[in-house]
């Protein structure tokens, strides 16, 4: 894993990945699956998530301010659609975490855990916008710290060649997802 300088963090969710959203607060935590997360800002870094009013993960994420975008990729497929299939809210005396059995590790700058076998992360503080996400479930934040496997992303550069399964996906509906393609070079 390597640190990507925060002032190229948008280049992480430019391309439109499919994400995983995780959160915690009071010992508590969870993780869904968000196809609407963007870049939105430079300086200082904001990307825009929406999450519905009804998941347990949003009700983590208003608790505590934070939340963390993680970007999975093909190897994690059937792992993306399962948890994006089922809610932290249903199991009362585990999370999704431990019924599914999933590597994390600490992020560096919030108290949220981040999936293991990801391309990239984004550590973020919410930044307040009740009026919009009360109407429109949308979430500001900022970014404090991104890095990202440095197989497929460096020098502020997605390179996924010879590295299929670390491509990142793209959910389309029901369970269908497409990968990262091929990058292409505009001439001028």
């Amino acid at each position: 894993m390597t640190p990507v300088n925060i002032s190229k963090a948008y280049r992480l969710l430019n391309h439109g990945p499919t994400t995983l959203i995780t959160s915690a607060h009071n010992g508590k935590r969870n993780i869904m699956a968000a196809a609407w997360a963007c870049a939105l800002d430079f300086d200082p870094p904001k990307v825009t998530v929406v999450i519905d009013k009804n998941t347990y993960t949003r009700e983590l994420m208003e608790a505590s301010g934070v939340l963390a975008i993680n970007l999975p990729c093909v190897a994690q497929i059937d792992l993306v659609q399962k948890l994006g299939s089922s809610s932290g809210r249903d199991l009362p005396n585990t999370d999704k975490f431990a019924v599914n059995n999933l590597t994390t590790f600490d992020a560096q700058q919030i108290a949220v855990p981040l999936l293991a076998g990801c391309v990239a992360w984004l550590e973020c503080k919410i930044i307040p916008e009740p009026h919009i996400q009360k109407t429109y479930d949308l979430f500001i934040a900022e970014v404090v710290l991104a890095y990202a496997d440095e197989r497929v992303f460096s020098n502020g550069r997605w390179h996924f060649d010879g590295h299929d399964k670390l491509r990142t996906i793209h959910h389309i509906a029901g369970g269908a997802f497409f990968a990262t393609g091929t990058a292409l070079q505009a001439s001028n």
